[in-house]
């Protein structure tokens, strides 16, 4: 009999075996253990889980039609409010969101509820079930800048509600961070990433890549000159920053960015690809997000020893717990409480170490997290051939530097309303990481979203 308490156990690949291919790390739930996972729910009539669904997801509803085996009906609802549930079931934070909010996880554990979105999602793609669109088009265009989840959920979203939409995409394939960003043990391309992009293409919506808006073509032109009657900017923050200390322009110093694009997109982690890539022998990533997370596991399947360098505690590791505890397992070191302050290089300008302080932690900052303060005289060398800075990223000012009109904050991000993503152009919409900074793929899907309701809204009041 089955602790009601106690979640159904997810199966995984065993770490040694895991540390060495970048086969998905997580294997997910069967029918068996999904419906028995589902019989858990509580089905609250009052379900706070929704409230910490970004995208508002009938979760009840949903879970109550997996444990009845109605597993179609089941991804019905869920597509109701995401586009993306495969993505989604696999990187969403859930135990600070809806698994956060779960009643069951106040005696017990919460109920698995991403596991099981991501069952629904990958059963649905098994069995070849695809949304449903709209059936008629009202005649009016808008363009989308960006394939990520932004773009993504908010061209879908459009295409339901009967508009012609053209997503705008920089690289030579589409799917923005999820495929550039996050590392195929976490998140696969062909059978997960592409197949949702398909997806949101069945709605009727067109992609076209390799067109760089702001210098293939500008927003203003996208209005005034190719018929659009609105924009959703939905462009990321792909432009890394970087700690500003001596050494950091040496070879073998990367950005999490470029290290995860090589691997992903370029896929430098296959033997039949010829990409370069430093793989490095012993590699230090610095930073303690989710970003540095994928960077290290990268890097160890690439066969380095590899340390987390990381100013603060673990207790402020921004991190997802289940990253850091499978970057545990997998056997990266973990040096928190330190911090570069000069990357070693040998005659010929190639990372030959990097030496670091000790840090404590003092009261705390704006963020509400202890602020790290320097030991004095503590300072000490590690040994590392490669050092990967994942410190954040902030917006291309590429877009907004070529679009008249366009207000943009001190951090260069778009200003725009949360509820609508609206911003100071008449016309031009904006979400995700381009109005916030780095965040994560929910968020950017919550906001994606914002912005398809609020250019409906626009767009129908100009029409009256």
């Amino acid at each position: 009999m089955m602790d009601g308490l106690k979640k159904v156990p997810v199966r995984e690949q065993d770490p040694k075996k895991r540390a060495k291919n970048f086969e998905e790390v997580c294997l997910g739930y069967n029918q068996e253990e999904a419906m028995a996972e589902a019989s858990r729910c509580l089905n609250c009539k009052n379900a706070k889980c929704v409230s910490g669904c970004p995208v508002s997801i009938n979760i009840p509803a949903f879970v109550k039609k997996v444990e009845e085996g109605a597993f179609e009906e089941a991804a019905k609802v869920i597509a109701e409010a995401s586009a993306l549930p495969a993505v989604c079931g696999r990187v969403c934070p859930q135990e600070s969101q809806c698994e956060g909010k779960c009643i069951r996880g106040i005696k017990g554990e919460p109920v698995s509820i991403g596991k099981l979105e991501r069952f629904v999602a990958d059963w649905s793609r098994e069995h070849g079930i695809v949304p449903a669109g709209s059936g008629s088009r009202n005649g009016k265009k808008v363009a989308v800048v960006g394939s990520g989840p932004s773009g993504l959920t908010c061209a879908g979203d459009l295409a339901k509600l009967g508009y012609e939409v053209t997503i705008f995409e920089a690289l030579h394939e589409p799917g923005g961070v999820l495929l550039y960003g996050i590392p195929e043990f976490r998140l696969p391309k062909d059978t997960v990433v592409k197949t949702e992009i398909e997806n949101v293409k069945k709605l009727g919506v067109k992609i076209e890549t390799d067109v760089v808006i702001g210098k293939s073509v500008t927003v203003d032109q996208l209005l005034k000159e190719e018929g659009y009657d609105a924009v959703f900017i939905g462009s990321g923050a792909g432009l890394p920053m970087f700690m500003g200390i001596p050494g950091e322009n040496a070879n073998g110093v990367f950005s999490a960015n470029e290290y995860l694009t090589r691997s992903n997109l370029m896929k430098a982690f296959r033997e039949d690809y010829d990409t370069p890539i430093a793989a490095g022998k012993k590699v230090a990533v610095v930073g303690g997000g989710n970003v540095a997370m994928d960077a290290a596991r990268t890097a160890l399947r690439l066969g380095a020893e590899v340390h987390i360098v990381y100013r603060r505690s673990e207790a402020e590791l921004p991190a997802r717990v289940e990253e850091v505890h499978h970057a545990k397992e997998e056997g990266i070191v973990f040096n928190l409480l330190t911090n570069p302050v000069e990357i070693l290089t040998d005659e010929k300008g190639w990372v030959k170490g990097m030496r670091c302080i000790r840090m404590e932690l003092g009261e705390p900052d704006a963020s509400g997290r202890r602020r790290p303060v320097p030991v004095e005289g503590s300072e000490f060398t590690i040994d590392v051939d490669t050092v990967i800075m994942s410190l954040g990223t902030s917006p291309n000012p590429l877009i907004f530097s070529t679009t008249k009109g366009l207000e943009v904050n001190k951090r260069k991000c778009i200003v725009a309303e949360e509820a609508t993503g609206k911003t100071s152009r008449e016309g031009v919409y904006a979400g995700g990481d381009a109005v916030t900074g780095a965040a994560t793929v929910i968020l950017a899907m919550e906001a994606g979203r914002a912005g398809a309701r609020g250019i409906h809204e626009y767009l129908e009041g100009r029409a009256k």
